[in-house]
């Protein structure tokens, strides 16, 4: 049996255009459900029912606020269940996969139910005789937020929850290849106590996107997604005046040092590399070996790769999922193919992989490739899928500069034992994320998240402390409350503080 996803507005599901598209089960190739598409029309119509909602939702007292987001926390604690299976259905990951990103998107949740510090505004007395001054922060208006298909929990838990609770309206566009979690989501900020309209769900594809860039009653859009799609949102945004924060893509590299714990670093490159099936954006799908580590450390990655268990999200011995679409199988396989015609050398093959039972799945194994020549496109290029280049330099400086010679900033590591590079590497590495033997360096939800380069289109990384400045803007006010009965003359020249 299949099942209907549709928007979500006005506090209810809403059909749509009229068209659809199958959701399809990455590791059975079947349809699912059906989704409806959204148009422009859709976008008028819940920017209309967001701005009516955010114009009474931004005078709720603060404390309000924080105590729905609390209900919010409990209700998706108590459905993660429900979350994580359709996650798995949806995407394709593990099921413990899918409930490790509801619990990181939580701690945004979570940072959100204390929002009330973070809107503390400052005031400073007598700054002239007799004057004060004070700041204030408050809501942009109606906000968007456009996700990938590879968090569809976490990813949109960046952005609504900040953005909720500082007093605006949130129109959610979640990928199409996995929609139905923002679905539930939605079902559970209405029980949570949240009034219809604050959070909507507008399903579609590029349409959607275009009009929620173009639109006059949006004041903000946040993206995640790949490089290209970043650069055109944030293009299209920003020139209709909107504030925009656009996270693009990355091909992170993970550096092991001579000194390093060898089995330590394959194991958790590993992880990084092949965990999700490589589809993250903070996955590692490069390696660089420093010195004379080269040949043990692909030993013992290979020795890493070919423990992986490839199955169905579904079953619990699964440690590695299939793919998300056909099309993305498709060019794992030809960036291997293509790395071996040129001279690369295949340590492990992931090409021919069949899951029996699953002959229609987008699976492939786990793939380590290495001897590749610095320009060649497996190298520079995002893959997203499960395939790991190993590098080699000779020394330190030698791998510092072929990470800040990416275009792409947003992720890397470092596996050593001495502080003394590592804290070099921290100082020197133009990228906005970094891991001190951690391969997969996503920081906690307090702090924020975003990279560099062209992995990052604007000034304002996502949720935490950064989340708050973009989803609010600032007033400075100055206030002089003199007696009745007080003379004071006029003066024509600048105002000073005497």
């Amino acid at each position: 049996m299949t099942y209907d996803v549709q928007h979500w507005i006005a506090g209810a599901e809403t059909p749509g255009s009229g068209s659809t598209q199958p959701i399809l089960n990455p590791a059975t190739g079947e349809q699912v459900g059906t989704l409806h598409l959204g148009d422009a029309s859709t976008v008028d119509r819940a920017v209309e029912v967001a701005a009516a909602a955010q114009r009474e939702w931004a005078q709720v007292s603060l404390s309000k606020r924080t105590q729905i987001l609390y209900r919010m926390r409990q209700l998706m604690i108590e459905h993660t269940d429900e979350i994580a299976e359709v996650i798995t259905r949806e995407h394709g990951k593990t099921v413990a996969d899918a409930k490790g990103e509801i619990a990181r998107g939580l701690e945004t949740l979570e940072f959100a139910t204390s929002i009330t510090q973070d809107l503390k505004g400052g005031f400073s007395e007598n700054v002239s005789s007799g004057v004060d001054a004070h700041t204030m922060r408050q809501p942009l208006g109606v906000v968007a937020g456009i996700t990938p298909f590879n968090f569809p929990a976490m990813v949109p838990f960046w952005m609504h929850p900040v953005a909720i609770a500082t007093g605006n309206a949130f129109i959610l566009k979640p990928s199409e290849r996995d929609p139905s979690a923002s679905s539930i989501v939605a079902r559970l900020y209405q029980e949570a106590g949240l009034p219809d309209g604050v959070f909507q769900v507008v399903q579609g594809g590029k349409e959607v996107v275009d009009a929620l860039c173009a639109h006059d009653g949006i004041a903000a859009v946040s993206f995640v997604g790949s490089t290209p799609i970043a650069r055109h949102v944030h293009q299209a945004a920003s020139a209709t005046g909107k504030r925009v924060q656009a996270l693009g893509g990355a091909n992170n590299h993970a550096v092991v040092m001579p000194d390093a714990n060898i089995e330590f670093a394959a194991a958790q490159i590993s992880s990084g590399a092949f965990g999700s099936a490589g589809e993250r954006c903070m996955a590692v799908p490069v390696a660089v070996t420093v010195g004379d580590v080269h040949e043990r450390f692909l030993e013992a990655i290979a020795a890493e790769a070919k423990k992986l268990r490839v199955g169905p999200g579904s079953d619990p011995s699964t440690d590695m999922p299939p793919v998300i679409t056909a099309d993305a199988k498709a060019r794992v396989l030809r960036m291997t193919d293509e790395a071996e015609q040129a001279g690369g050398r295949i340590v492990v093959d992931g090409r021919g992989l069949v899951v029996e039972g699953f002959e229609n799945g987008n699976f492939v194994g786990p793939t380590v490739i290495t001897d590749l020549d610095a320009t060649h496109p497996t190298y520079t290029d995002e893959v997203f899928g499960p395939l790991l280049v190993v590098m080699h330099v000779d020394n330190f400086d030698e791998a510092v500069a072929l990470v800040n010679s990416s275009p792409f900033g947003n992720g890397t590591a470092i596996f050593t034992d001495s502080g003394h590079y590592a804290r070099r590497y921290q100082e020197e590495i133009q990228v906005g994320m970094i891991g001190v033997n951690v391969p997969i360096p996503t920081p906690v939800g307090y702090y924020s998240f975003g990279g560099w380069k062209d992995s990052l289109f604007g000034e304002h990384h996502a949720h935490g402390p950064e989340a708050v400045g973009f989803y609010t803007r600032q007033k400075a006010i100055t206030t002089r409350w003199p007696a009745q009965n007080e003379s004071v003359e006029s003066s024509m020249s600048f105002p000073t503080h005497d």
